[in-house]
């Protein structure tokens, strides 16, 4: 009996509420890893030829403020800012529940580290290819926008997949305090109402998901890398 209710409750959720979860879902991963990327890109690119020796050294309060509030941002756990951030879903977006409301705390979390994997990528750069671009009197953002991100496209959509399988993660964890998407399934629906089926179901569904944008960006990866051709 117990086993056909489980069962009856995964087959209502699979025909009403699936396709809606995974929009949810997508929308929860992609809109706010770009916004992150809009927002860390140039944070990372800024962290690389701001410093000291860099080209384009600024003073060093700046980038030590800089450094800091990055590492702040990073060092809170994603539930905790979750939680902090959730008043400003409610000025933004009017509700603290929802998918809309975990966009915000989803992009303040994920942009400082996008921001470090962008500088990690960059110092990845070969540095003659820097100088020979000085040598020709190209300036700081020709060197930025025609050398540093070209030569280090490949590494920067690997960094890209990184942080969208993170941001998926974060997704689906925001769940737990009313975010919707698979997520909401998983705690909701099976864990909640201890039915493990409904769980397993959801937590299979994003073991695919992230395996299929594991699989595209190793794709891109190698359409991407001149080394290679």
């Amino acid at each position: 009996m117990f086993a056909e209710t489980e069962l009856d409750l995964l087959q209502k959720i699979i025909q009403q509420g699936l396709l809606g979860a995974l929009g949810e879902t997508l929308l929860m991963t992609f809109v706010p890893t770009i916004l992150a990327f809009v927002i860390g890109l140039p944070l990372g690119v800024l962290l690389v030829t701001g410093e000291e020796g860099g080209i384009h050294p600024l003073p060093r309060w700046v980038m030590t403020s800089l450094n800091f509030i990055i590492n702040i941002l990073r060092s809170v756990p994603f539930l905790i800012l979750l939680i902090v951030v959730l008043p400003l879903s409610r000025i933004l977006v009017g509700t603290t529940v929802g998918t809309k409301a975990i966009l915000a705390p989803l992009v303040i979390a994920a942009f400082p580290f996008v921001a470090r994997l962008v500088e990690t990528s960059i110092r990845e750069v070969d540095a003659g290819v820097v100088e020979a671009a000085q040598s020709m009197g190209a300036s700081t953002l020709q060197i930025v926008c025609k050398v540093l991100i070209p030569e280090a496209r490949p590494s920067l959509i690997s960094n890209f997949m990184v942080a969208l399988i993170t941001i998926f993660g974060y997704g689906a964890m925001a769940g737990a305090v009313g975010g919707g998407g698979i997520g909401r399934i998983a705690v909701n629906y099976g864990y909640n109402r201890y039915k493990p089926l409904v769980m397993y179901f959801a937590v299979v569904l994003l073991i695919i998901l992230v395996q299929l944008f594991q699989s595209i960006g190793n794709v891109l990866v190698k359409r991407s890398d001149r080394r290679i051709r």
